[in-house]
């Protein structure tokens, strides 16, 4: 049997995902880490994207059933945060921290319960100074800062692994401009989305050590 893997979040998973096959990866780094694994062992893995563009951590658990549940992942990454401070910022429709932290301390609950075998990890919200983050570029930072510290959290708490980006980015904008890497601000170019990868792939390497799937 293929081991299951699912990526979950927002926009940055979603990555132009074709809604109606799952097997259409998007452009981002799912399809890139699926491409490598892909590659290494022919047929070991299934993969499936169900990031959406535009969610919250609230929308993210409003779908536990249908997208993560119903899916029962051997493996699962969750990516999200950047959209409860955005949202905040653009409409005052955003998430605080206090409930970004209620809810996925929530969401993981709740995937433990009904998936007990299901391998989690936790990736870090990220920003950088963008076109669409410098006009308040201190609100973006401090509450993007604000939800890494409370994902670390949820990710301690639930010994689960925490897969470190925002000091990656930070060091990253040292060799190119920031919108070499994030666009905007937020979405990642292809470079970007490389980066994540690579990060992706050395937790899930300690996963595959660590435990037998």
């Amino acid at each position: 049997m293929k081991i299951k893997i699912l990526f979950q979040g927002d926009s940055i998973t979603d990555a132009a995902r074709e809604r109606e096959f799952d097997q259409h990866l998007g452009v981002g780094y799912p399809n890139l880490v699926a491409a490598r694994l892909g590659f290494e062992e022919p047929e070991k893995y299934e993969f499936i994207n169900r990031g959406i563009g535009g969610n919250r951590s609230i929308d993210v658990l409003a779908r536990i059933r249908s997208d993560i549940i119903n899916i029962q992942p051997d493996v699962m990454s969750i990516l999200m945060g950047i959209n409860d401070v955005w949202h905040e910022l653009a409409s005052g429709n955003g998430v605080s921290c206090k409930d970004y932290e209620i809810y996925y301390d929530m969401l993981i609950s709740r995937i433990k319960e009904a998936l007990p075998s299901t391998r989690i990890m936790i990736l870090e919200p990220f920003v950088l100074k963008g076109p669409a983050t410098e006009e308040k570029w201190d609100e973006f930072r401090r509450g993007t800062e604000e939800n890494a510290a409370a994902a670390a959290r949820v990710a301690k708490k639930h010994g689960l692994p925490f897969v470190k980006l925002m000091d990656k980015f930070d060091a990253a904008a040292k060799l190119a401009e920031t919108t070499y890497w994030l666009k905007d601000g937020v979405h990642p170019t292809p470079m970007g989305h490389e980066l994540i990868a690579k990060e992706w792939m050395k937790v899930f390497k300690n996963i595959l050590r660590g435990t037998e799937l």
